[in-house]
């Protein structure tokens, strides 16, 4: 990973769908982290999310902005300690409008602004099965930043869970932002690779911090 011999390049997975490697610096990278790091400590501090059915999903996970629970939204954490949900910073929503110009152009950055973020961490044997984001009431684009380990990321149709979908790998730093016709796109985590953070972060597992309108 430290030197190839071709550079990853911008890549539109899907129309509205865009990879971008790398997108967030070292330093940026760190910031974020530390950001993350505080935000996880209660109250609404990072939890295990249980399903309507009994389940538990492997990764865990912490909200800005408003609380996702299956499935809808709330302004305190009512599937944990009840507490209100920590306020969405205003940098963080400039740097989710930053994102949608720099994959899919000005003419698709939203005027409603980022208001939640759903932050989940991936230990080396948690996955997320396939899923779409539709409890917003926007259609504006999901910005997905990647921080740690790299993981396999799947990303499918918006018909069904299965193919087709196209594998991607994402790594530290990576962007992926997606909108348009791909907004309702089917995705999930199958694996994550163990071992393969930046030694400097200072991590490990995987971080993924996702934006979105809540338009609620």
């Amino acid at each position: 990973m430290d030197a190839e011999l071709f550079p990853r390049a911008r890549t539109e997975i899907a129309p509205g769908a865009v990879h971008l490697p790398d997108w967030l610096t070292a330093d940026r990278q760190s910031e974020l982290l530390d950001a993350c790091r505080a935000w996880a400590r209660p109250p609404a501090g990072l939890r295990t999310v249980r399903t309507p059915g009994g389940g538990t999903m492997t990764s865990r996970q912490v909200c800005l902005g408003r609380h996702w629970y299956p499935y809808g939204y709330a302004r305190t954490v009512v599937d944990g300690d009840g507490a209100p949900v920590k306020e969405f910073p205003e940098w963080l929503g400039e740097l989710g409008r930053r994102a949608v110009v720099d994959t899919l152009g000005p003419e698709a950055a939203t005027e409603a602004a980022y208001d939640i973020a759903l932050i989940n961490f991936y230990d080396a044997d948690a996955r997320m099965g396939m899923h779409r984001d539709s409890d917003e009431k926007s259609d504006a684009p999901v910005v997905s930043l990647s921080l740690g380990d790299a993981c396999l990321f799947r990303f499918g149709n918006t018909e069904s869970r299965n193919r087709p979908y196209t594998d991607v790998e994402l790594r530290s730093g990576d962007l992926f932002v997606f909108g348009g016709d791909a907004r309702l796109a089917y995705h999930g985590v199958p694996r994550v690779q163990a071992g393969t953070a930046p030694p400097e972060l200072g991590l490990t597992g995987r971080l993924n911090v996702t934006l979105r309108v809540s338009g609620l």
